[in-house]
């Protein structure tokens, strides 16, 4: 794909998303907060999952088919450079190669203890967050988004669709198809994808400044992950993980939403942040 040619679809997806995390998504996020139906919470994250399928998944399918030759070198000679290639041989690299070729890559070797790594720490992370909500009354969130928790057994099933979709879609677009896009147009591993991962924090917007430093620098720990594993299938795993236990496990662990039928109607949201980050 021609440099001028790269440079102007990339500006043209980063202005789009953007802008749409900038108005819309914060226009809509502060409409949300306001909702006390389940009817009109649950219309909207099937909106959301919809949307985040269309948008983001159809950049990344549109992406990868101009640029899918890219994807295999660009994450080849990013787990080549010394300090990345030094890392990988000392945890003992052996597996999950495959993601070179496309999105069709199995986990395996390092990949799979870089797995069981991030399952671990994802379950860390959610024993200590239900340990600190019952002691304070409340999980305390990085982000304003104490709104989206699911509050009855239906939204919990809505809150596990959008884990689910979030972990494949933006990882096919932030860690697989936008660098790739990005390397044309800088010439350079690491800055395509340091890039890409801040422009998935940037569109965490709506969850104030706190939210967009944490997910960006989430952003990143995956593309280290997957320069490391050179899975991507590894990284939508812990991603839709990561997501699932902030929409589901939380909710279920600490406010037994499960129990909760659609008839009853919260008056402010389950989770309260300490300080308010809009």
């Amino acid at each position: 794909m021609p440099r001028l040619a790269a440079g102007l679809l990339a500006l043209g997806l980063i202005t789009l998303f953007v802008a749409r995390a900038m108005r819309k998504d914060r226009r809509d996020f502060a409409r949300f907060r306001r909702y006390r139906s389940t009817a009109r919470r649950q219309a909207t994250m099937r909106r959301w999952l919809l949307e985040s399928f269309m948008l983001f998944g159809g950049s990344a399918t549109l992406v990868l088919l101009l640029v899918h030759p890219v994807v295999g070198p660009l994450l080849a000679e990013t787990q080549a450079l010394p300090g990345v290639a030094w890392v990988r041989d000392a945890l003992g690299s052996g597996g999950g190669r495959g993601v070179g070729a496309g999105v069709g890559a199995g986990v395996g070797g390092l990949g799979m203890w870089l797995l069981v790594g991030g399952v671990l720490g994802v379950g860390i992370l959610t024993v200590i967050g239900a340990r600190n909500a019952r002691r304070e009354g409340g999980v305390i969130m990085l982000g304003n988004i104490a709104s989206l928790l699911p509050r009855n057994r239906s939204e919990l099933r809505w809150g596990a669709a959008l884990s689910v979709n979030a972990g494949i879609v933006e990882e096919a677009l932030f860690r697989l198809a936008l660098p790739a896009l990005l390397v044309v147009v800088t010439g350079e591993p690491i800055s395509a994808f340091v890039l890409a991962a801040l422009i998935f924090g940037a569109l965490h917007a709506y969850q104030g400044w706190v939210g967009v430093v944490a997910t960006s620098v989430v952003g990143l720990l995956f593309t280290v992950l997957y320069v490391l594993s050179g899975s991507i299938v590894l990284v939508m795993l812990v991603h839709a993980l990561f997501d699932l236990r902030t929409l589901v496990v939380i909710p279920i662990a600490v406010y037994r939403v499960h129990t909760v039928p659609e008839s009853v109607k919260f008056p402010k949201p389950l989770a309260a942040p300490t300080v308010d980050q809009t």
